[in-house]
């Protein structure tokens, strides 16, 4: 299973741990990911979703079916 964001699509990134002395040895940084079950008042019932800590603040600010909406994505898209 990919460590991506099922809402926003955040996935790891690579990058460089940069020491004092200026050594560069590459790094991956991973999306704050967790699984929440959030409940869709639309369907009247929890989903269990993997997204990222923006993503949540996101939907717990303007709402799941909303966020999905504006994303244009479908329920069957965000869960497992």
């Amino acid at each position: 299973m990919p460590r991506r964001c099922r809402l926003t699509g955040k996935g790891t990134v690579a990058g460089n741990n940069v020491s004092h002395a200026m050594n560069h040895s590459r790094r991956v940084q991973k999306a704050n990911l967790q699984y929440k079950r959030l409940f869709v008042p639309e369907l009247n019932r929890f989903v269990r979703v993997r997204l990222s800590a923006r993503a949540l603040r996101t939907v717990s600010k303007v709402g799941l079916m909303q966020f999905m909406r504006k994303q244009g994505l479908s329920l069957k898209d965000v869960t497992k």
